[in-house]
């Protein structure tokens, strides 16, 4: 659909001997885990897959609710004693970790069904699945109020209270929003000025800025205007039976790939590299179109599935994004938000 501070290890020859080793079952056990960073369950049902990789290699992944910008945070201020085996974000954050030095090249067994233009060509990155960014609207809590069908729409003083976005100046999801509104608005990636006036106008509702993802707050009609996702709608409406719905705003919108990566010198990758392989394994690539994203793999999405999605021609207003030009233009963008929206 469209197109990362080296760990020195000294032999302390002097005190080793007075090291007690593990006994080797604890040791075994401790071995049978690996930390995702930005893993959290409520995000493309990343609760099942990490309960899938329990169940079929016997590994256990906990939850883990950074979002990608945290995480990368966090990466960077343990470069000296990594904690995570693998990473989870937005795909314009791979190529900010990359920069950063803290992961490392793996490329994955089904590294040649990867499109070219949803990897690093090193294999320091690779997406995993793709989302096409909307609307995912509570209906219930709008009050009798229509489904908003555009960017301009959620400016209405109807939806005063109403809309919610994640803060772009952390969240993946929160950036490409502002991506999205921007270019459906006629900006371009080396000029925001679209967003920002978009944003500055959206003050006047009183939107709702969560740092973490926000689902449950959707479904309870805390939020009802969220901008996300489609997979998260699809699956509030179809697993959690809510009364929701999904809308690709009709000025445009975006798709964007989510990418994982091996954490460099982690504590356990071998076990890393066990969970990048089933996320792109032919189990685990179901596992995400059943969850209603788009796998990465040409793995075809059951009819039901695919029927439970808007049809092909809203998704012709969502356009792929171009992960370099995004990266570059974040730090920019992030700058102007923090000055003349925050």
């Amino acid at each position: 659909m469209l197109k990362p501070f080296v760990l020195g290890v000294a032999a302390l020859a002097a005190i080793a001997s007075t090291i007690v080793a593990p006994a080797p079952a604890a040791a075994a056990t401790a071995q049978q885990t690996a930390i995702c960073y930005n893993c959290p369950p409520e995000w493309a049902d990343w609760a099942a897959q990490l309960k899938a990789i329990k169940d079929d290699l016997g590994i256990a992944v906990p939850f883990d609710n950074k979002n990608s910008g945290q995480a990368l945070a966090a990466m960077i201020a343990e470069k000296d004693k990594p904690v995570a085996n693998v990473v989870y974000l937005g795909g314009p954050a791979g190529i900010q970790t990359k920069a950063a030095g803290v992961i490392t090249p793996y490329k994955p067994a089904v590294w040649d069904q990867i499109p070219a233009d949803m990897k690093d060509p090193d294999g320091a990155w690779f997406a995993i699945h793709s989302g096409t960014l909307g609307f995912f609207v509570n209906t219930e809590a709008l009050g009798g109020k229509p489904v908003p069908q555009s960017w301009a729409d959620l400016l209405k003083p109807d939806y005063a209270g109403m809309v919610g976005y994640l803060d772009p100046t952390s969240a993946a999801v929160g950036y490409v929003g502002a991506v999205a509104v921007n270019l459906a608005l006629g900006g371009d990636y080396a000029n925001f000025d679209k967003a920002i006036g978009w944003f500055q106008a959206l003050q006047k509702n009183q939107p709702i800025v969560p740092k973490q993802t926000s689902y449950a707050r959707v479904l309870s009609g805390e939020i009802p205007i969220l901008i996300d996702y489609d997979f998260n709608a699809y699956r509030a409406k179809n697993t959690d039976k809510a009364p929701t719905a999904f809308v690709i705003p009709a000025e445009g919108s975006v798709s964007v790939p989510y990418v994982m990566a091996l954490v460099k010198n982690s504590p356990n990758p071998e076990n890393g590299k066990k969970v990048l392989d089933y996320v792109l394994s032919d189990k685990g690539q179901a596992l995400w179109a059943n969850a209603f994203m788009r796998p990465v793999r040409a793995v075809a999405m059951s009819p039901d599935t695919a029927a439970k999605f808007l049809p092909a021609s809203d998704y012709a207003r969502a356009k792929p994004v171009d992960l370099a030009r995004m990266a570059e233009a974040q730090k920019g963008f992030m700058t102007r938000y923090q000055a003349d929206v925050k």
